[in-house]
C-alpha cells in the first residue's frame, strides 16, 4: 500500500473541489473552496487514522494488555490513554439507562467477570441484551431472528482471560462508540416516546451501525444488518410489533 503523499493529497483536492476554478477563465481560483474541500478531505483521513488505531486498542485490551501497556506502545501516558479509549462511565451510568437496559448491563459484567476479561467487548454487551426479555430481544424477533441463537452464537465467542480485577472493567473502543451511537438514538426518538433513556435496541442497533467487532461479526452472520434491524424497528415503531 502507498501512502498519498502532499502532492497526491493537493491533486484529490483540485479534482474533487466543483468550484475550484471561476467561471470565465479567470487566473485565480476560488482559495476558499479549496480550503473547504482540504479540510473535509482532512477531517475525513483524521476520522479513518483514528478508527484504525482504535480498532488496534480494540484487540489488545481483548487479548489482555494493561492500559499502561497501550499507553507505552503509542507513546502516552496511561492517563492520556485511557481518557482517549476509555468509555465515560458517568455520563452512562444507570440514571440513563431505562431498566431493562439496567438489567441488561448486570448480565453484561457477570459474563466479563465470570470469563475473567479486564474489558468490556462488543461480545459482552450482545450477550447481555439477549440474556432475557427486552427491546432488544423483541426487535431481534421483529426482524426474524432468534435472540436465543444469537446469544447462544455470541456465548460461543466469549474467550477465557487471566483478570481478577472485577473493579477495574473498562469499556472498549467499540463498545464505547454503540453506547454513544445508543444514546444519540434515544435523544432521536425522546420527544416521541417521551423518554430519553438509552434502551436496549437502541444499543443493539448501535452496535449493528459500528459494523466492526464480535458483536457485529455475529450479526452479520445472521443476516442482521444495521440496516435490516432499523427497518425492524422503524416498522415496529408505526405498528408496535414489538412493544412489550
Amino acid at each position: 500500500m502507498t501512502i498519498p503523499d502532499l502532492d497526491d493529497l493537493i491533486a484529490e483536492v483540485d479534482r474533487t473541489c466543483a468550484t475550484a476554478h471561476r467561471p470565465g477563465g479567470q487566473e485565480q481560483p476560488d482559495w476558499l473552496a479549496l480550503l473547504t474541500t482540504a479540510a473535509d478531505l482532512a477531517g475525513r483521513l483524521q476520522a479513518l487514522a483514528d478508527d484504525l488505531v482504535e480498532d488496534y486498542v480494540e484487540h489488545c485490551r481483548m487479548h489482555g494488555c494493561s492500559w499502561t501497556d497501550i499507553g507505552t506502545a503509542l507513546g502516552v501516558t496511561r492517563q492520556a490513554v485511557q481518557q482517549r479509549f476509555h468509555a465515560p462511565h458517568k455520563r452512562y451510568g444507570p440514571e440513563t439507562m431505562s431498566e431493562e437496559l439496567r438489567q441488561a448491563m448486570t448480565h453484561v459484567k457477570r459474563a466479563a467477570v465470570q470469563h475473567r476479561n479486564n474489558y468490556i467487548g462488543t461480545e459482552h454487551l450482545l450477550w447481555g441484551l439477549t440474556a432475557e426479555d427486552n427491546s432488544a430481544t423483541r426487535l431481534l424477533s421483529a426482524a426474524g431472528a432468534s435472540p436465543e441463537t444469537l446469544h447462544r452464537a455470541v456465548g460461543d465467542r466469549l474467550s477465557m482471560g487471566a483478570s481478577q480485577a472485577a473493579e477495574r472493567i473498562a469499556w472498549t473502543p467499540y463498545s464505547r462508540k454503540a453506547i454513544a451511537l445508543a444514546e444519540e438514538l434515544s435523544e432521536e426518538r425522546s420527544e416521541e416516546a417521551g423518554s430519553a433513556h438509552i434502551d436496549c435496541d437502541h444499543l443493539l442497533l448501535g452496535l449493528a451501525r459500528i459494523g466492526r467487532g464480535v458483536a457485529a461479526t455475529v450479526l452479520d452472520e445472521a443476516g442482521l444488518s444495521a440496516e435490516t434491524l432499523s427497518a425492524a424497528a422503524n416498522h415496529g415503531e408505526s405498528q408496535a410489533t414489538y412493544a412489550p
